[in-house]
């Protein structure tokens, strides 16, 4: 008996999130180990699958690094990266186009309807709804990699409308037709601020941000950016946080109001962050 009145409990402390939450956008980033892994896959995508279902409106953006290793390698083709981006020459994008709207994008759709969910997969190119151009380094030309200019939300809009959850592949276009490759983190912080999204969340494989790199038991539940900006000074933000909280603090100074940086690789993470009050990753807010 205990038990059940253990899950009547949970779900009477969900209930003012389902309320305040109910209607309003949240944008996922869905990357990691909970993309790879069938047993979080199936669990990531049921708990959005219920997101949907008590009334929030659900943005997946995906992204799919390992398998477009594994696409090039089949294509005999040496992956080349540069400070954490790839080199993306025309045999290689076509293969990320391929391996992200197609294989990765169209999986996760039918996922979607094993949960019995509508969701609709599309590419940044469709409608255009992300426009890009050609990202300009100083030291290394990285061929089709793209930056982001403009995220015209009109498909997005309609298919939330529809009632579907749209899933996006984060590939841009620009005005003659070129194909870009884009981050999907920078291409999921820019369709929330385009969307005036309630909530981004970052589904990784750590826990949040740490004081202690790799102990868990240290994790920073609440920061601002002023706080994220002092410690990227002091080296406890450091390596691939640095880019992440920096795309988190750019999502919160344009309109969208909390970015969750949470752990993928825990079953439910993402109804435990949402609909619980402590959660279980860190917030970052404005004050």
């Amino acid at each position: 008996m205990q038990k059940y009145i253990e899950k009547a409990s949970i779900l009477i402390e969900a209930m003012p999130y389902i309320n305040q939450f109910h209607g309003k956008t949240v944008v996922i980033k869905y990357g990691g180990a909970a993309m790879t892994d069938p047993k979080l896959k199936h669990s990531v995508i049921g708990d959005i699958a219920f997101m949907k279902m008590v009334g929030i409106n659900p943005v997946i953006v995906h992204g799919g690094g390992p398998e477009i290793n594994e696409g090039l390698k089949l294509a005999g083709i040496k992956p080349k990266f540069v400070d954490g981006l790839r080199v993306t020459d025309i045999e290689t994008m076509k293969i990320v186009e391929s391996v992200l709207s197609g294989k990765i994008n169209k999986s996760i759709v039918s996922e979607f309807q094993k949960h019995d969910t509508k969701a609709v997969g599309i590419s940044g190119k469709d409608g255009l709804l992300i426009e890009a151009k050609k990202k300009i380094t100083e030291n290394v030309d990285l061929g089709l990699v793209g930056e982001i200019t403009k995220v015209n939300t009109g498909v997005i809009e309609s298919l939330i409308k529809s009632d579907f959850i749209p899933v996006i592949s984060p590939v841009g276009t620009d005005k003659d037709a070129n194909t870009y490759n884009i981050n999907a983190d920078s291409a999921a912080v820019e369709i929330a601020i385009a969307l005036s999204a309630k909530k981004l969340v970052f589904l990784t494989d750590t826990d949040g941000v740490l004081f202690k790199e790799y102990d868990p038991n240290s994790l920073i539940s609440e920061l601002i950016p002023e706080e994220i900006n002092l410690l990227i000074q002091n080296g406890t933000i450091k390596g691939g946080m640095i880019p992440k909280v920096n795309c988190c603090i750019k999502a919160v100074k344009e309109g969208v109001e909390s970015v969750h940086i949470i752990n993928g690789k825990i079953l439910h993470s993402i109804l435990l962050e949402i609909y619980t009050k402590d959660g279980i990753g860190t917030i970052i807010e404005e004050e």
